[in-house]
């Protein structure tokens, strides 16, 4: 079972900002910037070239509509989007990264933020996606 499964079923804890049945997402724990977000799909494939239509339509299909609540929340200029992989190479994950410079995309600027932070941008983006 991968690290992204185990959060999945409720067995990490984790800044969960949005469920279906085909993906899910949440809060990156060392974000480029602040709202970092990670869109997963529920089955283990760790490329993207893998990944069923279906699942593969959902998760972009959600980054669109989870982009627009993170940039709403977080005043970005715009949302990036990045594939890597690496960091949990048997799970696919899409990262959805809030952007006021075009430096933010650089791993290198990867840092933990405080619980009381993170949690005050989860419910800042969750209520975005309710408006």
């Amino acid at each position: 079972m991968t690290l992204f499964s185990k959060i999945i079923a409720g067995q990490i804890d984790s800044y969960k900002i949005y469920e279906d049945d085909l993906t899910f997402a949440f809060l990156d724990i060392h974000p480029h910037t602040l709202g970092h977000t990670l869109v997963i799909p529920k089955i283990e494939v760790g490329d993207f070239s893998d990944l069923p239509e279906n699942y593969m339509l959902a998760i972009f299909k959600n980054a669109q509509k989870l982009s627009k609540a993170i940039q709403k929340a977080t005043g970005s200029q715009r949302v990036g989007l990045l594939i890597h992989g690496m960091g949990v190479p048997d799970h696919f994950h899409l990262h959805l990264i809030p952007m006021h410079t075009a430096g933010d995309l650089n791993d290198s600027k990867a840092h933990p933020e405080s619980p009381e932070k993170m949690e005050e941008v989860r419910e800042k983006i969750v209520e975005a996606l309710t408006q």
